[in-house]
C-alpha cells in the first residue's frame, strides 16, 4: 500500500488536536472564522454550478431526445 495513504489512513485524535493546534498558531482564532466562512460560501457556490451544469445537460439531452422525433 502506498505510504501516503498509509499515513492518512493512521491519523488519530493526537494528530487531529495537533493539526488543529498548529492552524490556530499560524492564524489565529480571529482569522480562522473568516476562513471557514470564505470556505462555506466556495462550497455553495460550487455546488450551485454542478446543479446548473446537471439542469442544463439534462435539457440538452430532452432537447436532443425531442429533434430525433
Amino acid at each position: 500500500m502506498n505510504t501516503i495513504a498509509m499515513f492518512l489512513f493512521t491519523l488519530g485524535a493526537p494528530e487531529i488536536i495537533l493539526g488543529v493546534l498548529i492552524i490556530v498558531l499560524l492564524f489565529g482564532g480571529k482569522k480562522i472564522p473568516e476562513l471557514m466562512k470564505g470556505l462555506g460560501k466556495g462550497m455553495s457556490e460550487f455546488k450551485k454550478a454542478r446543479e446548473d451544469a446537471e439542469k442544463d445537460d439534462n435539457q440538452d439531452t430532452l432537447k436532443d431526445v425531442d429533434a430525433k422525433k
